[in-house]
């Protein structure tokens, strides 16, 4: 038995660059199953509602809520934070449960989830009511956002896996798009409590008939996702797990640190505040072009090369930020090349595991993975923010985030390598 896993284990270690671009010969992932796409289509109408209001809403709604509760940022914002976490925390339990039973059980309770969350934000009216809320929306999340999506892809795409995710990420990058302005329309006609109500209903009446009638639910075909993850992530590549983990993890904490903070960095850069948000809004329509642009010409490159480029990329939006000091041209190459990278990322994040770890026990591996990330996605804006409070040029900032971009360069060779 540890003759053959060696056996395996020296195959799958070869210049990754070089290996065939068909699924490993471990895969269980099946041909492309007939509707396959029917179900893309409909997880990524799911993928729009779900990411809008569970994700987005809070940008918009949140300050009107905050005022009517008589709370302060740090009680609004360290809710969801702490939603985040939770969300981190459920996560390899939720990989788990698509292992075993298949991805329609879990997207549906996400879905369920989703409404109760809503429904209780949108009858708050008090501050620990609110904090509830932001929990159940954290565990609906976990549950119905895209790494259970993957997962649930993963099983029934087979070789189509990789255009499959690119294509679900195409359909989750309009989430803001859609609901920033309709949270601000609802918020304008009907008031924050009526915005989140009429998101509950959405959850009920798009995402859970989309999740029940086009996922499949089938049980796997091989061993069980403890020994599964006993033997593939704990004996054959722990090494190589815990250097993406530190990747992904690093790349997340930079997204939502960027988010909260890039408008600021611009403008301590020597932008006005103008020029800053009109670059700042290239960023999403830039996410959305490098996806399509991975769509189109993806398959002409490793998997494993594509996650190179959207961390080197990565690193060099990050250089160039540091360089802007008033120059709008040094911003929007920034721009364009962070807003590119950051999209494909997504892309990375779905596909790259089964290409270094194999294809068994995925949902199980992507749980563990998405743990990480979440906790560095809710802790970064808070901790760049502290940085802040002794740094008022903001210039260690913006080298400490460049720094950290390319440690996470750095942590994906050394994955690839680690195999």
């Amino acid at each position: 038995m540890h003759s053959s896993a060696s056996a395996s284990l020296r195959s799958s270690t070869a210049d990754p660059l070089q290996r065939p671009l068909h699924p490993s010969r471990d895969s269980l992932a099946p041909p492309p199953a007939t509707g396959a796409w029917r179900t893309v289509c409909a997880l990524g109408v799911a993928q729009i509602v779900s990411w809008g209001t569970l994700f987005y809403t809070i940008a918009v709604l949140g300050p009107p809520m905050r005022d009517e509760l008589g709370i302060g940022d740090i009680a609004l914002f360290g809710s969801f934070t702490a939603g985040l976490l939770v969300s981190g925390l459920v996560s390899p339990f939720v990989g788990r449960r698509i292992d075993a039973h298949g991805g329609r059980q879990v997207l549906a309770a996400g879905s369920i989830l989703g409404a109760l969350a809503m429904t209780v934000l949108a009858i708050a009216a008090q501050p620990l009511v609110m904090v509830a809320g932001w929990l159940l929306a954290g565990m609906a999340m976990a549950a119905c956002l895209y790494d259970p999506a993957f997962a649930t892809m993963h099983r029934i795409a087979g070789t189509s896996y990789r255009r499959a995710v690119t294509a679900l990420t195409l359909f989750g990058g309009f989430a803001s798009t859609v609901f920033w302005p309709l949270s601000q329309y609802l918020l304008d006609s009907f008031g924050w409590r009526a915005a989140f109500g009429t998101y509950a209903v959405l959850h009920l009446v798009v995402c859970l008939p989309l999740h029940v009638f086009f996922v499949p639910g089938s049980a796997p075909a091989s061993s069980s996702p403890t020994d599964v993850t006993t033997s593939t992530l704990e004996q054959v590549a722990r090494g190589s797990m815990v250097w993406l983990a530190t990747a992904l993890s690093l790349a997340a904490f930079l997204g939502s640190a960027l988010a909260a903070h890039v408008i600021g960095l611009m403008t301590s850069s020597g932008l006005s505040a103008r020029d800053a948000v009109l670059i700042g809004s290239l960023i999403g329509p830039m996410q959305v072009a490098g996806r399509v642009v991975e769509f189109a010409v993806g398959r002409r490159l490793h998997t494993l090369a594509v996650g190179t480029l959207a961390f080197a990329l990565m690193a060099t939006a990050l250089a160039l930020l540091t360089q802007v000091r008033g120059v709008w041209i040094a911003a929007i190459a920034f721009a364009i090349l962070y807003g590119g990278s950051n999209g494909v990322m997504t892309i990375v994040r779905g596909t790259v595991p089964a290409e270094l770890f194999g294809q068994r026990g995925y949902g199980s591996l992507l749980g563990r993975l998405a743990l990480p990330q979440f906790l560095a996605k809710a802790m970064a804006p808070v901790t760049l923010a502290l940085l802040f409070s002794f740094d008022p040029t903001r210039t260690t900032a913006l080298y400490a985030l460049a720094l950290t971009a390319l440690a996470a360069l750095f942590a994906y060779r050394l994955a690839i390598r680690a195999r």
